[in-house]
């Protein structure tokens, strides 16, 4: 692909993630807290910290992968480093392939660490790239970890997309022990099985980002990209965030599990961290808040979403991350049938009690 489709791709990609929407109806809407009257808690003893290994976070939000590669994503990711530095939470790029191809385009993620010279931020490359092109990425950023993106059916729909998938486990494999910062194996909207984190365990993955439907439809995006728009049929592919993390419970110990996928609020967030997620990574809604309000904006719902996560788990009366996944909570529909099938334990989240 010549640069120049390369970042025409790029510009349409955001034209398209800010003109979308999300679902009417979410597999969160199917989660339920239960509602404690006397949560015995104050607001000043809710420590909301948490770690991707070796990584602090202060709070269990980050901004997730979203672009780079062109004019308009330098502004972009600019903007959003400045709003991360701010709020004090990781950023992750999108994917740097433009730029390590053509340094002109470089700019357009170091940008990135200009605008926040302390903060966490976390470089991007597909599963498919040589071990030298994953250290250029971390290199260009400074970056604090690694995401690997798994992109399978965007890429099929993308008229100028990959079509072979063969040996990505042993390319993923031999990436782990050559690389000096954490290795985040990330879908992209598309979810993940158990069948999927079993297969990266296997291999020594220990950080992975569900990635799941819900949020940004890259189906969707590639699909109009296409003469004939003739793979609609796919646009609801994959499995939400909320059925990917319940598939992760029963194989996750040792690992961290990271959650990201039509998270619209901070509710949503704190289901994620409840059913195992460290951390939640939000992209299309911050992207949408920075087009309509600019980086003040932005700074002032990052804070918001710091601030309502607090009042969520007074509300629950819990003190910590570690708590709120000792804390019941209640699947139905569509959820609990696919659980039923998959033999997945929703009695049990159900059960589960505060100490």
């Amino acid at each position: 692909m010549s640069e120049n489709k390369r970042q025409k791709r790029k510009e349409e990609h955001i034209e398209l993630a800010l003109q979308s929407e999300h679902a009417l109806t979410s597999d969160f809407d199917e989660l339920t807290f239960i509602h404690r009257s006397l949560p015995e808690a104050a607001i000043q003893d809710i420590d909301l910290s948490t770690s991707i290994g070796p990584l602090e976070l202060e709070f269990p939000l980050y901004i997730n992968a979203m672009t780079g590669g062109s004019t308009k994503s330098e502004v972009i990711n600019a903007a959003l480093a400045k709003a991360a530095n701010v709020a004090g939470i990781p950023m992750a790029v999108g994917s740097q392939h433009a730029g390590i191809r053509n340094a002109e385009l470089a700019n357009s993620y170091k940008i990135v660490r200009a605008n926040n010279p302390n903060g966490l931020i976390f470089a991007n490359v597909g599963a498919d790239v040589p071990l030298e092109f994953a250290r250029k990425a971390i290199d260009m950023l400074e970056a604090d970890a690694l995401q690997v993106h798994l992109n399978v059916p965007q890429e099929l729909v993308m008229p100028e997309g990959e079509r072979d998938f063969s040996g990505m486990l042993s390319k993923l494999e031999k990436l782990i022990s050559k690389l000096s910062v954490p290795l985040i194996v990330k879908e992209t909207g598309f979810g993940m099985s158990q069948e999927t984190i079993e297969q990266l365990k296997g291999i020594g993955i220990n950080y992975i980002d569900i990635g799941g439907r819900g949020g940004t439809n890259f189906v969707h995006i590639e699909n109009e990209r296409r003469s004939k728009k003739d793979f609609s049929y796919l646009k609801d592919w994959g499995h939400s965030a909320v059925i990917s993390l319940l598939e992760a419970k029963s194989v996750s110990e040792g690992l961290t599990i990271m959650a990201s996928g039509g998270i619209r609020n901070p509710l949503d967030a704190a289901k994620c961290l409840s059913l195992g997620a460290n951390a939640a990574g939000i992209a299309g809604p911050f992207l949408k808040i920075l087009h309509e309000f600019g980086t003040e904006g932005l700074i002032e719902e990052l804070e918001e979403w710091k601030q309502h996560l607090q009042t969520i788990f007074l509300l629950l009366g819990v003190k910590s991350i570690h708590d709120l996944q000792k804390c019941p909570i209640v699947l139905v529909g569509k959820v609990k049938d696919w659980c039923e099938v998959r033999g997945i334990d929703i009695l049990a989240l159900a059960r589960r009690t505060i100490q």
